[in-house]
């Protein structure tokens, strides 16, 4: 197992998710996530996770 993709990865997701918890209340309602639910949300979430990651990576 490469380590050091886990870990980036997963300083990915807890970055990216911070970051949405964050600025959550200030986004407009279809950015927001429902608990339980799949709408748009989780996809601002992804892509905040997705962003946290390239500039990980880029970083490095």
């Amino acid at each position: 197992m490469n380590w050091n993709l886990f870990w980036r990865s997963l300083l990915a997701v807890l970055a990216g998710n911070a970051i949405y918890f964050g600025i959550e209340s200030h986004l407009p309602l279809w950015a927001r996530h429902t608990t339980f639910g799949m709408d748009s949300g989780l996809i601002v979430d992804f892509c905040l996770c997705i962003v946290c990651y390239r500039l990980a990576k880029l970083l490095r």
